[in-house]
């Protein structure tokens, strides 16, 4: 397992020395001392980047396509590997990281390495006699933040549209997480990228994050993570007015109407909370059940929550690991209490599972809970684990109003044979993204992203290109004939 710094093409220790632990969440036992990045790092990785960017960003699209295009078969190479790493650090089941993770990531990289040769500007009809022309021009080096709750898929949609684009990256990952991050700039090195082009650092929010957030020579700060973070990187951005990118928290709204496909929306609902141990900003963590179905859909749903195979993610037979930290698994089994001090009724789960083998890890059990209101705390505030919110409602204005009724607007679904219905609600619903029978599902080539305290910005497809360039615009006089506007 790599565990230094990654600056200018080579691993290097912290300058300061200092080191921090990550932790297998399965049992907490060390899997590595890693380097923990400060100021002085900071900036010796914004110094590397700044020198790489001239030739990065004027080499040709294509090649900078062709390393990312090799990124992604080195990664599909490494396949196994960078899975087990995944599932080490971060509890995810390893037939999630397999399946999922590791495909996502060099699907990503595939997509953006193809796009680098492809996006282009426009050519304006302006007045006679002139040609107008944009160009779309990289921002120089970036600075780039990501969570711990997927790390190893997020720095690929952060890192590919910016390397694709031409720009150089200093990338932050999550403290409790960066083994991942470091697997890959192991392999970009491999995959032919310039040295200085990437630059890994991980190391404390408080310190190396802020001071990314901060740097003068970094022209952009694309963060994932709390939206309470999300505006103290607003604030620190503010003194060369960096452009700045957020996805942040979610409380995803998911509506089951009476009419809908009981048995598809039961499990995509299971899907939408308990993938990951519910560590998404966009899981479905509100449940709204139309009042018909209300009884048979929970007695069903709390059944198969019931049955989820909790245990090592190292396990092929594990449905669902352990959360990633302990401090964490303490947070979420705080809103049980908050859940039941505010008259919420307790289904399932709530607790940590009884298996004596699972004791040293951060586990807990799949919970629900019946919320007396959708003003309750549980409905409102972001919890992030294996813990859905159930409502109940009327008739689809109570259903729309129940679902836009949080300051999050991130995900969103609903589920119901009714056209007309989906898609007054794909309209009306107040969410960068609404998914009708399904949930969660993401791709390259779609716009990933939130309103609100969701933040703002787009991760994919051509939109995280736009987030990634500046446009020019270019006047050419070709044949006009411009009066003398002081004729002498």
């Amino acid at each position: 397992m790599r565990h230094q710094l990654f600056i200018d093409g080579r691993f290097v220790d912290a300058a300061s020395g200092e080191t921090l632990p990550t932790l297998n969440p399965h049992d907490n036992s060390t899997l590595a001392e890693v380097a923990m990045a400060g100021r002085e790092d900071v900036d010796r990785a914004v110094a590397a980047a700044a020198r790489a960017f001239p030739a990065w960003s004027r080499m040709a699209a294509a090649d900078r396509g062709r390393i990312l295009l090799k990124l992604a078969d080195l990664i599909e190479a490494k396949a196994d590997e960078l899975a087990r790493l995944e599932s080490l650090d971060t509890g995810h089941p390893l037939r999630d990281s397999r399946t999922l993770d590791v495909p996502r990531t060099a699907a990503c990289y595939r997509y953006f390495g193809g796009m680098a040769d492809k996006f282009q500007g426009e050519t304006i009809p302006v007045e006679a006699g002139f040609l107008n022309y944009t160009l779309r021009e990289p921002l120089g080096v970036v600075g780039q933040v990501v969570p711990w709750n997927f790390p190893l898929m997020f720095t690929s949609w952060k890192m590919a549209p910016a390397l694709a684009a031409g720009n150089c990256v200093v990338m932050k990952p999550a403290e409790i997480t960066p083994l991942s991050a470091l697997a890959i700039a192991e392999l970009m090195a491999e995959a032919g990228m310039p040295d200085g082009v990437v630059n890994i650092l991980p190391g404390l929010g408080a310190v190396a994050g802020q001071a990314v957030a901060e740097h003068p020579q970094i022209a952009k700060i694309a963060f994932t993570g709390s939206t309470a973070t999300g505006r103290r990187i607003v604030q620190a951005s503010a003194g060369n007015l960096k452009k700045v990118q957020l996805e942040l928290g979610g409380k995803g709204a998911n509506v089951v109407f009476d009419d809908a496909d009981l048995g598809a929306a039961i499990n995509g609902s299971a899907w939408a909370i308990f993938h990951n141990q519910g560590q998404a900003c966009i899981a479905g963590s509100r449940l709204l059940l139309h009042e018909r179905i209300a009884d048979e859909f929970l007695d069903r749903f709390v059944a198969l929550a019931r049955s989820i195979r909790v245990g090592n993610p190292l396990d092929a037979a594990t449905e669902m690991g352990p959360l990633t930290s302990l401090q964490h698994r303490e947070r979420v089994l705080g809103y049980v209490d908050i859940a039941r001090e505010q008259g919420g009724e307790l289904i399932a789960g709530g607790r940590v599972p009884a298996d004596a083998s699972l004791g040293r890890g951060c586990y807990i059990e799949p919970t629900v809970v019946r919320a007396k209101s959708f003003r309750d705390r549980v409905a409102q505030e972001e919890v992030f684990g294996p813990f859905v919110t159930v409502l109940t409602f009327a008739d689809d204005d109570d259903a729309l109003a129940i679902a836009n009724g949080t300051d999050y607007g991130l995900g969103g679904g609903l589920w119901t044979r009714d056209l007309r219905r989906a898609h007054r609600f794909a309209r009306e619903m107040a969410s960068g993204m609404v998914w009708i029978n399904s949930y969660k599902r993401v791709n390259p080539g779609s716009p990933f992203g939130g309103v609100g305290q969701s933040g703002y910005g787009r991760e994919m497809g051509f939109d995280a290109m736009r987030e990634y360039t500046q446009v020019k615009s270019v006047w050419v006089n070709v044949d006009a004939q411009i009066p003398a506007w002081y004729p002498r």
